[in-house]
């Protein structure tokens, strides 16, 4: 297998709804891999907190054109074979010259969801894509996770670790395309883009009521892992969207209906707002604290043994962890 890329710690955030063809975000992106050395230069990049939104949170409009291929060039974590809008996509042509990849096109192949963090794979190699995109489909069917993410929730699950399964499906509630869970599906449902989802979780650490999760989606589907922690009561840290589902009444936490749901600010506890030593105007900029921290992939040739990719927290995820009292295991 070769011509691949992957690219660190990546906050694949758009400011406008259609996800394209907006600000890139930029989250820190020192990375590491298996027998990789840790990339230089990257911590530049983070600023200072007295002049940012949110402690460890770039701003968009911090990042040319140029510094931000640059920033990418440096985040490279593995690399096999021959070596308009600020976007991701927009500038992959350039992260391609500057690879030295000639006229052979960068393109993604795993990368998590619009407004998390993690790893962005990209091939230079169709063959490798197509190769890559197979083996993600297999190890789905043969329900074997490939993904690992960290989230930061606000509330604990009442276990330690298990699994959610839930039917979603995607609908478009006032003006917002929201996925919300269904009940007993039909098989009429499923035919009309309902999906039983799964994912396994495990919680690594508690503190000031948050919890540290460990996540592994075995199914694919647009905001899976939000909507699953927030059916567990426990959405996740800086989910401006879903986590206006669950309600409270003289501290129990109850799920509302899928029809009265309107994503607007996380509401936070003013406990937990002191623990996290934010401003107002910050906790309504609140980021996203859901990171793909791993990838397994099968290794170059069929005899060779799994690569694992890893990429470590941004900076604003272990500043949270910091002031909560989480350890990562």
């Amino acid at each position: 297998m070769s011509g691949f890329r992957t690219l660190g710690c990546v906050s694949r955030s758009w400011w406008l709804e259609s996800g394209v063809g907006s600000a890139f975000k930029t989250t820190g992106f020192g990375t590491e891999a298996r027998h990789q050395r840790q990339p230089q230069g990257s911590s530049k990049w983070l600023g200072t907190p007295g002049n940012q939104p949110f402690p460890g949170l770039l701003q968009p409009e911090c990042l040319s054109r140029e510094k931000l291929v640059d920033v990418l060039r440096a985040s490279v974590v593995d690399q096999k074979g021959k070596p308009g809008e600020l976007t991701l996509l927009s500038v992959l042509p350039e992260l391609s010259q500057s690879l030295g990849l000639g006229e052979r096109e960068l393109q993604v192949v795993q990368a998590s969801e619009k407004e998390s963090s993690g790893l962005v794979l990209l091939s230079s190699c169709p063959q490798t894509a197509s190769r890559l995109q197979k083996f993600f489909t297999q190890s789905r069917r043969a329900q074997r996770p490939i993904a690992t993410y960290w989230a930061v929730t606000d509330g604990i699950p009442t276990t330690s670790e298990g699994k959610i399964q839930a039917a979603l499906k995607l609908e478009h509630i006032d003006g917002v395309n929201l996925v919300v869970p269904v009940k007993s599906p039909s098989r009429k449902d499923i035919l009309e883009g309902v999906k039983r989802t799964l994912s396994y979780f495990r919680v690594v650490a508690t503190g000031s009521g948050c919890a540290l999760v460990q996540l592994r989606p075995l199914t694919v589907f647009p905001s899976q892992l939000q909507v699953h922690m927030a059916l567990q009561l426990c959405p996740v840290l800086g989910d401006h969207r879903y986590s206006t589902c669950v309600g409270t009444v003289l501290g129990q936490r109850f799920l509302l209906p899928a029809e009265s749901i309107k994503p607007q600010r996380q509401v936070l506890d003013e406990a937990l707002i002191r623990c996290l030593h934010l401003t107002p105007s910050q906790v309504a900029q609140l980021p996203l604290h859901l990171h793909l921290h791993c990838l397994h992939l099968p290794g170059t040739r069929p005899r060779d043994a799994p690569i694992e990719l890893l990429a470590p927290l941004p900076p604003y995820f272990s500043r949270t962890l910091r002031c909560l009292g989480l350890r990562q295991q």
